[in-house]
């Protein structure tokens, strides 16, 4: 496996001149809606509100409680009836004078106000209270432009870090377009290639050559190295190769004896289920077992990177290779050092000659790249005014 492939530069998406104007206004908008309906609970008062819209769903919740148990002629619904009328009554009663609609609950009163309730009669009583429902509608409406504010928040903060990743791809574009796209890579690409083969030629001998339970080591022990990312073994793999006598074959040898027959494979290994439950069910990872965490990608990372990964491979390449490949990794590195190579000259042209597509020279070219960055600079501001407002 290689080393992590360094983010490429096309298939950035166009800039929307729109998406500014859209995540804007949905901020405003959402801002606006709530400050218009905390205005319209100013007027009356957050308390007043609060009460008006509790009394409002109270009241719905005995017509709906009742509407069943206090309409008829039977003992049951009659007193069903006395218990509505008794706490509908103590309801409004409670309700202070200067409530708004307090009149709308007055009348609701009105209609259950009888000895005997049909369903029409609980139909004109929340036909009655509904201009009572106007305070607690707007409580409701307030936590909806809450919530709408909170989500175009969100949305803004999204598109904010989606402009960041734009941002930076495009920047790193115009750094691609002063690369000197004639420079002469192969002086790069050479020694790289070189190395590469070497690396893999000494990792099939190493292979081919070692017992499985060499090769799991290695494989293990970059677990501490981050940038040396082998596919570490199954658990169960591991554990038989490291534990008994088969580990001591090379990988092919195991998967030469994974298709053997049950009875042919007792010649070899003390257990022939167990090699077939473990080794055979595992063929896939065992051969895709290879040298490409310890190769270099094209193009190559930037000097300080490379270098960096070179020393996290160097223990690796010398267990696989010797000191003859460790010799091919240490040439590598003194080309990130010498002045006179201009290897970060070499390394940017190599990058931009493999990453910039058509499309990419041509907006380049044309200064379009230049105007998508300051468009999305600007957009980038406009949201984080508005988000500074908003917090």
């Amino acid at each position: 496996m290689s080393e992590p492939a360094q983010h490429r530069a096309s298939g950035e998406s166009e800039t929307n001149s729109e998406t500014a104007i859209d995540h804007v206004d949905q901020l405003e908008r959402a801002r606006d809606r709530l400050a218009t309906v905390d205005a319209r609970i100013d007027d009356h008062g957050e308390e007043t509100v609060r009460d008006a819209a509790d009394a409002y769903q109270r009241a719905l919740e005995l017509l709906e409680d009742y509407v069943d148990r206090a309409t008829g002629t039977g003992r049951e619904n009659f007193k069903a009836y006395i218990e509505l009328e008794g706490q509908f009554s103590s309801l409004v009663e409670g309700l202070p004078e200067e409530i708004p609609r307090r009149d709308a609950f007055e009348s609701a009163l009105d209609a259950i106000d009888k000895r005997r309730l049909s369903e029409d009669d609980f139909d004109r009583a929340r036909n009655a209270l509904e201009p009572a429902a106007e305070l607690s509608d707007l409580r409701d409406e307030r936590t909806e432009a809450r919530e709408a504010l909170e989500q175009a928040r969100k949305e803004a903060t999204r598109r904010q870090r989606t402009i960041d990743e734009e941002i930076d791809r495009r920047t790193r574009l115009l750094e691609l377009a002063s690369a000197d796209l004639e420079a002469p890579v192969d002086r790069l690409r050479e020694p790289i290639a070189a190395y590469n083969e070497a690396v893999r030629e000494s990792f099939v001998e190493y292979r081919q050559s070692e017992s499985a339970r060499e090769v799991f080591a290695v494989l293990e022990r970059s677990r501490w190295y981050p940038l040396v990312p082998f596919e570490r073994p199954p658990e169960d793999l591991r554990a038989y190769v490291m534990e008994t006598d088969a580990g001591a074959e090379t990988v092919p040898k195991l998967l030469e004896y994974a298709n053997y027959s049950r009875s042919k494979l007792e010649h070899y290994v003390d257990d022939a289920d167990e090699l077939k439950r473990n080794v055979a069910t595992q063929q896939t990872y065992l051969e895709g077992i290879d040298a490409e965490a310890l190769s270099v990608s094209w193009p190559p990372a930037p000097a300080a990177e490379l270098r960096y990964r070179l020393r996290e491979v160097r223990p690796f390449v010398d267990r696989v290779g010797g000191e003859e490949l460790v010799a091919r990794l240490r040439e590598l590195r003194r080309l990130t050092l010498d002045p006179e190579f201009e290897y970060e000259r070499l390394q940017t042209a190599a990058v931009a000659v493999d990453q910039l597509t058509e499309d990419q020279r041509e907006r380049l070219a044309d200064g379009r790249i230049e105007e998508e960055l300051e468009a999305l600079r600007a957009e980038r501001e406009a949201i984080r005014e508005t988000l500074d407002v908003e917090g």
